[in-house]
């Protein structure tokens, strides 16, 4: 099968620009044929925000740039990741009047809550929920702090939702969690239309020895990650406990100041895939302190694949990932010592019972074959009898197109 993967890359790469990278190589791996095309917003600086507002509705350039390339490399299916803000729906359009399946994943909440996270304040907000213009957003300014660019959103979506362009362009939703289907589909979304396919580790990093004997956290260091609750549940822990954080964000300063004030806390900054996938696999637990709705949390993942247990909030997707006293730990949301107590215990029951019941959890449902199967099936459930004839090369082109395309 030949497949067309489309994702707007984000400034600060992060968990979806991951997926996006594993599944090209996964299917790769399996024998299918792969193309890419990205966008970066990186290039919002060089455009207009009048150019940018019009963009984000309907992106008509990057509608011919994936035109020119379906017709010249004829793919089957293109299945996005991410299309906001550059690709737009637009992509969707262009692929169906080009006879393609169209997939969608749904890594975050955009079509329903302007800031795509469900949070204000460090608390979970759903005042949008189900709401055909999200209005309280544009009165709290949800996204980037700003009336106005939560407005473009708002309305945008708000478009979309009225003209039905995900319901009549999107063939299937991919949600990682039943979480995340149950939320959309309290917003209105077509339940028959969403399939919950889990993310991945690939390849599969083996077991780790767990003998760093620390407790660590991998992520954006951002107040929706529970970071003023992490460093808020070392103020109660008297054992000496070392903490590693591995990460960068807006609350990269008071981590700092955290790190400099306990000598059991280290910062080690923003670090690759590889370090990150050492420190898991060393640390005796990850913790996941987060108190938004996370729609997967990929760092979990990753630690059960190296035999690390988790200890999280007990909310969204994070309570169904972890089974409590088993693979885990689940905690309140922003409850500092109940977090505590957790991580105390966490260090002094027998951590290799845990560390199996991870790993085995990693095994049974988030490796990478179970996954193609999944993709491959979601796939052919969108492909039309026939593949539409091959068009014209494009006149711009003077060589065949390579596979990474980037808008």
């Amino acid at each position: 099968m030949k497949i067309l993967l489309c994702h707007n890359l984000y400034q600060q790469p992060g968990g979806e620009d991951r997926v996006f990278e594993d599944e090209g190589s996964l299917l790769e791996m399996y024998g299918h044929e792969v193309v890419r095309f990205t966008m970066r917003n990186d290039s919002i600086e060089e455009i207009s925000k009048i150019q940018l507002v019009a963009k984000t509705f309907w992106n008509s350039e990057a509608a011919k740039q994936l035109g020119d390339i379906i017709r010249h490399e004829r793919p089957q299916v293109m299945h996005c990741t991410n299309t906001f803000p550059l690709i737009s729906p637009a992509a969707y359009q262009v692929a169906k009047d080009n006879g393609l399946g169209v997939v969608q994943s749904i890594h975050n909440y955009r079509m329903l809550c302007p800031k795509a996270q469900f949070v204000r304040d460090g608390q979970v907000c759903e005042k949008c929920l189900g709401k055909t213009f999200a209005w309280p957003a544009i009165y709290h300014g949800c996204y980037k702090g700003s009336r106005s660019a939560t407005t473009v959103v708002a309305a945008m979506t708000a478009y979309h939702r009225s003209r039905k362009t995900w319901d009549r362009l999107v063939d299937c939703f991919i949600a990682p969690t039943q979480f995340v289907k149950d939320k959309h589909v309290e917003a209105g979304f077509d339940a028959e239309k969403i399939v919950v396919k889990p993310n991945f580790v690939f390849p599969d990093p083996g077991t780790g020895s767990g003998a760093g004997n620390y407790a660590a956290f991998a992520g954006r260091l951002s107040p929706e990650k529970g970071v003023d609750t992490l460093l808020e549940t070392w103020q109660h822990i008297n054992r000496d406990i070392p903490l590693k954080i591995a990460g960068d964000g807006p609350l990269a300063a008071k981590v700092q100041q955290a790190a400099n004030s306990d000598s059991r806390i280290e910062w080690l900054g923003q670090i690759d895939k590889e370090q990150v996938t050492q420190i898991l696999g060393n640390a005796t637990c990850l913790i996941m302190p987060s108190v938004c709705y996370e729609t997967f949390g990929l760092t979990i993942v990753e630690a059960f694949a190296k035999g690390t247990p988790v200890i999280a909030s007990n909310m969204g997707a994070m309570a169904e990932l972890i089974r409590d006293g088993k693979n885990g730990f689940l905690v309140k949301p922003g409850d500092a010592r109940q977090l505590a107590n957790k991580v105390e215990l966490m260090f002094t029951q027998r951590a290799a019972q845990f560390r199996r019941a991870a790993r085995n959890e990693y095994d049974q449902k988030y490796t990478a074959e179970a996954n193609h199967v999944w993709l491959n099936d979601i796939y052919a459930s969108t492909l039309l009898p026939e593949v539409p004839p091959a068009g014209p090369m494009p006149a711009q082109l003077d060589s065949p197109m390579p596979r990474q395309i980037n808008g």
